[in-house]
């Protein structure tokens, strides 16, 4: 891509994500940084591959971009509180993994992760694979008359599902190699608008995702699935979706305000560790919840 002269950008689809090169992330400038931040704009989630980063490194690698967020419902590291390790151990057969929905990070928070910043540690021989999708396509082809429909909508937010205290998405509560903590607190609710609008490129996008997003404002469970689960599907559309197969010390950063993942679990039998942080945000916005122009949100450098 022409316009990036401290990096290589190249895309690895025609509609999201672009793996970057020529950089190491231990050793970043302030026009670096900068171009990396373009691509992350530009592509909403971002690769690297041979970064060989301890968890220091990865720390300081994403304090480049803002304060870390906050991690709920899950123990993160005893000496790292920013990070969780993400692991599902060998002998694990038959369980669900974490992240193996498709979902948004954290959007139940008041102020979801700007964005979130993943390095493979310990990687299978094959599986785990994690797909990821463009959030603003989703709502760029919708049909006029949906956009109309969508556009006032507003989605509550939920972590009652996964770490509630009835079934979990999760599967078991009794996992080994993650500390999954479940509360009462998790059946908090938080309103934010279903059409975002987000706050650095100003396009709209479908702000939703089928772990978090439990209902519409105004109307029952019932009834706010028709319109939700309709969402949901064509959010996932093949078209608007890449997949990234990950090796030793590859690193994903992802835009978690226009993306939806999903980590597949298609590896039993081999162990899979990798390190997660998340980068704090701002509160969403949109046409049925306006800005509050006292708090702009901005990456910072």
């Amino acid at each position: 891509m022409g316009h990036y002269k401290r990096i290589t950008v190249e895309p690895i689809t025609g509609t999201i994500g672009a793996e970057i090169g020529d950089v190491d992330l231990t050793r970043l400038d302030a026009e670096t940084v900068a171009e990396i931040r373009a691509a992350f704009l530009e592509h909403c989630v971002v690769f690297f591959r041979d970064q060989p980063l301890e968890i220091p490194q990865l720390k300081e690698f994403a304090g480049h971009f803002g304060p870390f967020g906050i991690e709920p419902y899950v123990k993160t590291m005893e000496d790292h509180p920013e990070v969780i390790a993400v692991v599902k151990e060998a002998d694990e057969v038959n369980a669900i993994n974490f992240g193996g929905h498709w979902h948004s990070d954290w959007s139940l928070q008041e102020n979801p992760p700007l964005a979130t910043i993943l390095h493979g540690t310990d990687i299978p021989p094959y599986g785990g694979d994690t797909l990821f999708a463009n959030s603003y396509l989703a709502y760029e082809t919708l049909s006029d008359g949906m956009k109309a429909i969508v556009d006032p909508l507003i989605a509550i937010h939920s972590a009652r599902k996964p770490y509630g205290t009835g079934k979990s998405l999760l599967g078991s509560k009794e996992r080994r190699s993650m500390t999954i903590l479940h509360s009462e607190e998790a059946h908090a609710e938080m309103e934010h608008p279903l059409v975002r609008i987000h706050p650095e490129t100003g396009k709209k996008l479908l702000y939703i995702n089928p772990v978090y997003t439990v209902r519409l404002k105004g109307m029952s469970e019932k009834d706010s699935s028709e319109i939700l689960d309709k969402l949901f599907r064509h959010s996932i559309n093949e078209i608007f979706t890449c997949r990234f197969r990950w090796r030793k010390n590859s690193v994903a950063m992802w835009d978690n305000r226009c993306v939806m993942h999903l980590a597949l679990n298609d590896y039993d039998g081999h162990r899979r560790e990798m390190h997660r942080v998340t980068i704090a945000g701002d509160r969403p916005y949109g046409e049925a919840m306006p800005r509050n122009i006292e708090s702009p949100e901005r990456m910072s450098s």
